[in-house]
């Protein structure tokens, strides 16, 4: 590849960042850009920066940040991104490009994302409004619903959400239930519309042995980024924060709740415990994770399963 960039015979190259860092890519392009920026280590991409005049760094710092292993003394851990942030949310006109329309969600879940992320920046592409479900008994519309399960001493996997989760499957799978895709017009809503999250992977195992045969799939947040459908229900298994494996900086975790609900087109559904909305905080940073979940509680509507 580099030697058909080195005689011309190639404009265009993609590769993973250890092509890039090695002595014989230097200066081999003009521009690079760097996907997923907010997941890239700075260290790699400043190895991998040396293969071009420009670098161009794209991604989105409030989802998922870098995978880590180990542990790193402070500020060697951050992402490209980050760094490039400086502690911003979302980019500063000084130093980047803030695209700032949404090609997915429609106002009534664009609303509670743009505010809660992205500093009320985030807005919707305009059409995206008509994006509904349709038929559903009980979730007909477009935006966000709060099902408050009542549950106690569970911490990585809820019967009680199972239950809940697969009696809302069956509605929104029932005869003539269709949803509304802004630009393809109406569809109907099958199972392959509707992805279920959940944080911890005993969760998700039971929810697949529960949903099997109904064509939706559950998976943790980490296996749903980048992706899209018409339903997303998230289901967050602990009772309460005291019940919660890895407490609740991993529950609560507002880059873990962005991607969760933001891959819905038309209705995010939250599965969870009410106790989970009244967590004992002892810092400002777990106010501040409470009080997007709060906030979702707030904006949504009520359904009980």
């Amino acid at each position: 590849m580099l030697h058909r960039l080195a005689d011309g015979s190639a404009n265009v190259a993609g590769a993973t960042v250890w092509l890039w860092a090695r002595p014989d890519a230097a200066r081999t392009v003009d521009v690079l850009f760097v996907d997923e920026a907010g997941q890239m280590s700075l260290a790699n991409v400043l190895a991998a920066c040396q293969a071009a005049e420009s670098v161009v760094l794209l991604g989105d710092p409030q989802q998922l940040e870098q995978p880590q292993k180990g542990s790193h003394p402070d500020g060697t851990d951050i992402s490209a991104l980050e760094y490039v942030l400086g502690g911003a949310r979302t980019m500063p006109p000084d130093r980047g490009i803030f695209l700032a329309e949404t090609w997915r969600l429609p106002p009534a879940i664009c609303g509670f994302t743009s505010e809660m992320f992205y500093e009320s920046r985030l807005h919707p592409l305009g059409g995206l409004e008509r994006q509904r479900l349709d038929g559903t008994a009980g979730f007909d519309g477009a935006g966000l619903w709060w099902v408050p399960v009542a549950h106690d001493g569970n911490q990585s996997s809820s019967a009680e959400e199972i239950a809940a989760v697969g009696e809302i499957v069956r509605r929104l799978l029932q005869p003539g239930a269709a949803w509304v895709h802004h630009r393809e017009g109406t569809k109907p809503l099958t199972g392959r519309d509707i992805i279920v999250v959940a944080p911890y992977n005993a969760h998700v195992n039971r929810l697949n042995e529960a949903l099997r045969g109904l064509g939706v799939q559950a998976g943790t947040v980490d296996r749903f980024q980048g992706q899209d459908e018409a339903v997303v229900i998230y289901a967050m298994a602990a009772s309460s924060v005291e019940d919660a494996p890895r407490g609740m900086g991993f529950l609560y975790r507002l880059n873990r709740l962005n991607v969760a609900t933001s891959r819905a087109r038309c209705a995010a559904i939250l599965v969870a415990s009410p106790r989970l909305l009244q967590p004992e905080c002892r810092t400002p940073e777990q106010i501040r994770l409470a009080n997007a979940l709060c906030r979702f509680r707030e904006l949504a509507q009520e359904f009980r399963a």
